[in-house]
């Protein structure tokens, strides 16, 4: 990279700060850093440019009792990549990747009904002659992902920086179907899907509410679960550059503690329980490939329980909160 696109442990710092309150102003973000308003403010700008860095809105599809499905597409050699960007531009679907030398798709869908996952699977995937094999994952449970950064596992803050950043509480251990967004909502959580860090006076103006109606809906979307602030960058930027979705098949009687065990391991971005030919589906981010071998055959290695494991190398993220990738 050039010298102005290196990024060091301030950077780092800044977005663990931003994975704690991705609305948390610069001034409040710069105290807790112990540096300027300025500095904070040229990071942001920096990381925006040069990373890929985006906070953005999220519903919380667990909390709101939405289906979760994750579909895996075996395709032709020269369609893969166009299938993968016609997800992506899809409402419904969270993240689209490449796999597996760019011939497999994966990705998650967020169908609003049973109805909306038949067509697409059944309906449009199934017609696409590119398209050689689907496999459809449901998810049972998440262990760890969703609201829950993935560079906190890295302890870039120091437990009373984290405390000094954190938000109120919210239900995060609600029920699913515990959350809810009222139909009058629905233009204030477009707007924070689009930027995540949009000021109270800027929703005013997009929502046509007053400014206290406005933040007091945006305090309850928030404290509720309905809505969080999630973090998008490129890993790779910050010495990061490997990353693999994994398959795992467990022992019914250890998936919970292997799924517990998985979620506490710093390379692990996401884990959650699934139906399918496995039980459990992972996405993990290394440093290299050797970092990438040394947590196969060692840490996950190690537990119990487990029958398989498969693995496939990310080539490309064609999709992840934000569609498409900001070039900025």
């Amino acid at each position: 990279m050039k010298e102005s696109e290196v990024f060091d442990d301030l950077d780092l710092k800044l977005l663990h700060a931003l994975e704690v309150d991705g609305r948390a102003p610069f001034s409040r973000l710069a105290a807790v850093l112990g540096v300027s308003d300025q500095t904070v403010a040229r990071r942001y700008r920096r990381m925006c440019a040069h990373a890929g860095l985006r906070i953005v809105g999220v519903r919380d599809t667990q909390l709101l009792g939405r289906d979760q499905w994750m579909l895996r597409l075996r395709c032709a050699p020269d369609g893969a990549e166009a299938i993968a960007a016609a997800l992506a531009r899809r409402p419904d679907t969270a993240w689209v990747h490449l796999i597996s030398a760019g011939t497999e798709v994966v990705c998650m869908t967020l169908p609003r009904t049973f109805s909306d996952y038949d067509d697409l699977v059944f309906g449009k995937l199934l017609r696409t002659r590119q398209i050689i094999e689907v496999t459809a994952y449901q998810l049972l449970h998440r262990f760890y992902g969703g609201r829950t950064g993935w560079i906190g596992k890295h302890g870039m803050l120091t437990a009373a920086q984290e405390a000094a950043l954190r938000p109120a509480p919210c239900a995060v251990d609600g029920e699913p179907g515990s959350a809810r967004i009222a139909p009058e909502d629905e233009p204030l959580v477009a707007a924070l899907k689009s930027d995540g860090r949009v000021t109270h006076p800027e929703l005013q103006r997009i929502t046509g509410r007053s400014e206290s109606s406005v933040k007091r809906r945006l305090a309850r979307l928030l404290e509720t679960g309905a809505v969080y602030i999630d973090t998008e960058y490129d890993t790779a930027r910050f010495g990061f550059g490997t990353a693999a979705m994994l398959w795992v098949t467990v022992d019914p009687g250890a998936l919970d503690a292997v799924g517990r065990a998985m979620a506490a391991h710093p390379e692990v971005a996401h884990v959650s329980a699934t139906t399918g030919p496995s039980n459990l589906m992972a996405s993990v981010i290394a440093r290299d490939t050797g970092e990438l071998y040394a947590y196969l055959s060692r840490t996950l290695g190690a537990l119990g329980g487990i029958r398989h494991v498969e693995s496939a190398p990310l080539v490309r993220r064609i999709k992840e909160l934000t569609y498409p990738r900001p070039l900025r």
